[in-house]
């Protein structure tokens, strides 16, 4: 699959499957900490955070992707606005892409970050500004082995 290929679905999953998914601790330059779902196979970034009708201010999404490219994100089927961020493999923020809202057109727009990312980061809308996040800064985290 190439990276031009690739639709995430941003956010989804029910309550119930919230609950016994794992979160993983990304923690900012701010030292704000936000609990993260890990979207490491190709079902769960497909699934992304669709259907999901709120998300709390210190939870979000990290798709984690084989090789680094210029992933698409689209908002089908998501109840929530986003912030998306784009990470380099150094976990370093390479683009970011605030407030994006849902999608009320068929097909939806894309939103890609013209620059190669390992992982992409959603978050709920205005999380960005709340934690002062900007291109270059280093976020810290550890993928489960």
């Amino acid at each position: 699959m190439t990276a031009a290929g690739f639709l995430a679905g941003a956010l989804c999953f029910s309550a119930a499957s919230i609950a016994a998914e794992p979160t993983i601790t990304i923690t900012c330059p701010t030292g704000a900490r936000i609990q993260a779902e890990l979207a490491d196979t190709p079902q769960k970034r497909s699934r992304g955070l669709m259907f999901r009708e709120r998300l709390a201010p210190d939870a979000g999404m990290l798709f984690v992707f084989e090789e680094a490219g210029e992933w698409s994100f689209w908002m089908k089927n998501t109840a929530v606005a986003l912030d998306i961020l784009w990470i380099g493999p150094d976990k370093r923020i390479v683009y970011i892409e605030e407030n994006v809202p849902l999608c009320r057109q068929d097909p939806c727009p894309e939103y890609k970050p013209g620059r190669d990312a390992l992982y992409a980061l959603e978050l709920p809308a205005g999380s960005v500004k709340r934690e002062k996040l900007t291109k270059g800064m280093k976020l810290t985290f550890d993928l489960p082995k």
